[in-house]
């Protein structure tokens, strides 16, 4: 029979005993005929009983008569190369055949073309080694595939000589391996090795420390360097290629160099090496970045562990560093301050190093350098003068806490510093806190007075006094922002091609309320003068579309003008968007409004729309719209509903007895029910406080208090029921973030949309505070929820949303509208339940101070440290304290506060009694 029908018959003792009968030339002259009836099997290859498949393979490898063509055949992925499972008795039977030298070459052919990082067929080159005795390959792609197959812990066919070695580590199965020692020293000395540092950064963190290094490459060749079976010369020799070489990074890098341990000698071996490696790691930090990206650089850096002389090399890099993220710096202070102990700073460094420090707003990088100014001149009293005039940059640090500790420096250094340093600590006293200040002046020999710190706070206009509490005394002013004026809507647009800029641009920003209504307008109107002219000046801009989003938004605006233009509707449009997402209440309202605005322009239904704000807020006049409902009446015009129904929203109320009469006189229906609605006063206000607060809220998250609130419907006649969605009862659902014209939808009630969206949904508010500004300029009462927005939003983590909230308490402080009182309970509640971050309320609440709201600030923190002092004494109530000294003293609050005089009588120097020590002398 042939091997064909040997293989076919799955017989492989038939095919091995006939491959022996077979001369070289006869073998190879059936392998093309093998290879044929494979072809069609390929694609169900292992559906094929086993038994088969070992014929056919043991068949077609009898037939490669040269150790070239054999290594060729098992090379081949479909013929086993990646796995050892693939290795049959039946391989070594058709191998065996072959002569020892066969065999030896064989082994050299598949060790020389075995590629690091590609598991191939080691373990056979293993078992012909010890089978033939032939010299151990020392490619870098049998080293890389043995080492690879070192870390498995299966075990390996009995019928060969090689594979893996028992043990429950790598460390056990490399000690058990008679390979190793060969083939390690190899490695070392070959790049192309693979060690798997990739890994290895878990042994930074992980319990079970030893068994992790010990199943992973690099730790067991330390572990093995520590025993004498490698060279520990040579493995650093390799770590430092691999670290400079191979791109190896972060932690890591920082993992290796800490099992590593290099001892003091070969640190100065190596610093050449380390010191190569340091600078890009430093450039990258220069770069700076979050946490998450700066931590992997230093890390590497700390295990690099160079040594201040080493240090000193790159001096200028670390002295950069004191200016960017607060990691960052912190490493860039602990290696200056290193080289300061070493001797090995020039004292103008060390000055330059303490003022981009101490003014930093960390507390923490500030009292490290506080520190080592006081030890240094502890240590040396030569520096002491230049250590006083260097800690006084703190006297105008934001922090009395701070102020206080560098007056405690200056103070037991003052004497040795000499009277020649009174005079510049006499001028950098005048930045002190006004609470610091008597203290100064008998430090320094003189009396600053605290009034020429603040000269624009003392005013004769106390109209000018946002909120002027029993406490404070005198004519103190907070320096506000002006109260925002009227910002008028311009009339009309006027030409078709301003309609298409306009519109460019609310695509392009659909924040912008103001251009949404008047191109909204514009297209209504235009369309009706000449469509065709319009449309033709609208061509460019249907080019770009508007982003994509869920909910409705006003750049939506984009489908009227191609509704207009008669084009196609894009594939996401306000309509085909809604098939599968539910618009937010004031998406619901603009989606009717577009939708309407389409059909105006396509039955010439009405020349303009009524709802067009006349003020930026959305607000709109009553006489004006008294005006437009005239001219609809003069052409007997009903209005659309959408439109009259969003005007009633946006009307300002009025007790204009001649615009309430002009109303009366109109003759529709539409004009009667503007009449009926200025005369009720419109949309009355609700209190969005809810029942039992804070009490029977003590427990929960301050996004749910407002969660069950539900608006009321409107009184009087129904509105359309889109607008009606604004004011009555609704299913919460998921949405876009709050956007400007959700308020502008309602002008006057900016509590009712603050109750109903910026807590009345299951989705985050992050994201959203770019609204609030919107809303303090916005009309109605400034309530519970407005004041809860503010409060929760003072704390969020990203900046420029607490920058937002400031900004908005301003306004409102500005405006008359803050009610601190109620705004320092909210915050004293969500503090006491542990909802929100205390440093962040006293870094919001600081930058309100800093833009000169001192008062401001004071009487919400008057109403805040009671309720954070009591017992258990809230965590940061220390810094809040130390804002209230500052806030207090430069607004001149008087009076005592219970708690904080009880806080003041405890024993002991935390920053809590320390604060509270000088704010009962302020408030006293």
């Amino acid at each position: 029979m042939t091997l064909v029908h040997l293989a076919e018959a799955g017989d492989v003792g038939a095919v091995l005993r006939e491959l022996a009968a077979l001369t070289p030339d006869e073998r190879a002259a059936q392998a093309e005929s093998l290879e044929a009836r494979r072809a069609p099997l390929r694609d169900g290859w292992y559906r094929i009983p086993a038994q088969e498949r070992d014929a056919q393979l043991a068949a077609e490898l009898g037939c490669r008569s040269t150790p070239v063509a054999a290594a060729d055949w098992i090379l081949r992925t479909e013929n086993g190369a990646m796995s050892f499972f693939a290795c049959g008795a039946w391989m070594l039977d058709v191998v065996n055949r072959h002569p020892v030298a066969w065999r030896a070459e064989l082994a050299a052919q598949l060790a020389g073309r075995s590629t690091p990082g590609v598991t191939v067929r080691s373990d056979l080159v293993e078992h012909l080694v010890h089978d033939t005795g032939c010299p151990v390959p020392a490619t870098d792609g049998f080293i890389d595939s043995w080492l690879r197959w070192r870390h498995s812990t299966w075990e390996h066919p009995p019928h060969l000589r090689g594979g893996p070695r028992p043990g429950a580590t790598l460390l056990e199965r490399l000690r058990a391996d008679d390979l190793s020692p060969t083939l390690l020293a190899l490695a070392l000395e070959q790049p192309g090795v693979y060690l798997g540092a990739e890994s290895f950064h878990s042994l930074l963190t992980t319990e079970g420390r030893s068994y992790m290094r010990e199943d992973t490459a690099l730790g067991a060749l330390i572990s093995l360097a520590e025993e004498g079976l490698v060279e520990r010369a040579a493995l650093i020799r390799r770590v430092f290629t691999d670290l400079a070489t191979t791109g190896t990074w972060g932690w890591n890098a920082a993992a290796m160099l800490t099992e590593l341990a290099l001892t003091p000698a070969e640190h100065t071996v190596l610093t050449r090496e380390r010191v190569a490696l340091a600078e890009p790691l430093l450039a990258r930090l220069l770069q700076d970045g979050t946490r998450a990206e700066t931590a992997p650089p230093l890390a590497y850096l700390r295990a690099l562990a160079l040594t201040p002389a080493e240090h000193a090399l790159v001096l200028r890099d670390h002295v950069a560093l004191l200016d960017l993220s607060s990691p960052v710096a912190s490493y860039a202070q602990e290696v200056l301050i290193g080289l300061d102990e070493a001797g090995l700073l020039e004292p103008e460094v060390f000055t330059e190093a303490c003022g981009r420090v101490l003014l930093r707003p960390e507390k923490k990088l500030v009292r490290s350098q506080l520190t080592r100014l006081d030890r240094a001149a502890r240590t040396d009293p030569a520096r002491a003068a230049r250590t006083v005039l260097d800690a006084a940059t703190v006297l105008g640090h934001r922090d009395v806490a701070l102020q206080e500790r560098a007056l405690d420096v200056i103070a037991r250094h003052l004497r040795p510093a000499g009277n020649s340093v009174l005079p510049e600590l006499r001028t950098a006293a005048a930045r002190i806190s006004p609470a610091l200040a008597a203290r100064a002046a008998e430090l320094f020999g003189s009396a600053p007075d605290r009034l020429t710190n603040e000269p624009d706070r003392l005013t004769d206009e106390p109209d000018r006094l946002t909120d002027e509490p029993d406490r404070l005394t005198g004519q103190y002013a907070d320096v506000l922002p002006a109260v925002p004026d009227p910002r008028p809507v311009p009339g009309p647009v006027e030409t078709a091609a301003e309609v298409a800029e306009e519109l460019a641009a609310v695509v392009a920003n659909d924040q912008d309320v103001v251009a949404f209504e008047r191109v909204l307008d514009g297209l209504v109107r235009h369309a009706r003068l000449d469509r065709e002219a319009l449309a033709r000046a609208l061509k460019p801009v249907m080019r770009k579309e508007p982003r994509a989003v869920l909910d409705v938004t006003q750049c939506d605006v984009y489908d009227v003008a191609r509704a207009l233009r008669g084009d196609e509707p894009r594939k996401d449009d306000f309509t085909a968007r809604l098939k599968c997402h539910a618009p937010s209440p004031a998406g619901e309202l603009l989606r009717a409004r577009l939708a309407e605005a389409i059909d105006i322009i396509a039955t010439d239904a009405q020349p303009f729309l009524l709802s067009v704000p006349t003020d930026a807020t959305g607000a709109l006049e009553a006489a004006v719209l008294v005006q437009r409902l005239a001219v609809l009446d003069g052409l007997g015009t009903t209005p659309a509903p959408a439109d009259l129904a969003q005007a009633l929203l946006r009307v300002t109320p009025t007790a204009d007895e001649k615009v309430l009469a002009a109303a009366g006189q109109l003759g529709s229906d539409a004009g009667q029910r503007l009449a009926r609605w200025l005369r009720g006063g419109g949309l009355p206000h609700r209190d969005s406080r809810p029942a039992g607060w804070p009490d029977a809220h003590a427990r929960t998250h301050p996004t749910e208090w407002l969660r069950q609130l539900s608006p009321e419907p409107a009184p009087g006649p129904a509105l359309f029921p889109a607008a009606a969605t604004l004011t009555g009862p609704h299913e919460e659902v998921l949405h876009h973030p709050m956007a400007p014209f959700w308020l502008a939808q309602l002008p006057h009630h900016r509590e009712l949309v603050m109750a109903r969206d910026y807590f009345g949904y299951r989705v985050s508010q992050r994201g959203w505070a770019h609204a609030l500004p919107f809303a303090a300029e916005s009309g109605g009462p400034a309530g519970f929820a407005l004041h809860l927005a503010l409060a929760h939003t003072l704390t969020y983590d990203q900046q420029r949303e607490r920058d937002a909230a400031v900004d908005a308490l301003l306004v409102l402080a500005a405006r008359g509208q803050l009610d601190t009182g109620l705004l320092g309970r909210q915050l004293a509640v969500m503090l006491r339940g542990r909802s929100i971050e205390a440093n962040r309320v006293t870094g919001s609440l600081r930058t309100a101070a800093d833009t000169g709201a001192y008062a401001t600030v004071w009487s919400v923190l008057e109403t805040v440290l009671p309720h954070l002092l009591r017992d258990p004494v809230v965590r940061g109530a220390g810094a809040l304290l130390a804002l209230g000294v500052d806030c207090a003293s430069r607004c001149a609050a008087k009076g005592e506060i219970p708690e904080v005089t009880t806080a003041a009588g405890r024993t002991g120097s935390s920053q809590v009694v320390k604060n509270a020590r000088l704010l009962r002398e302020v408030l006293g």
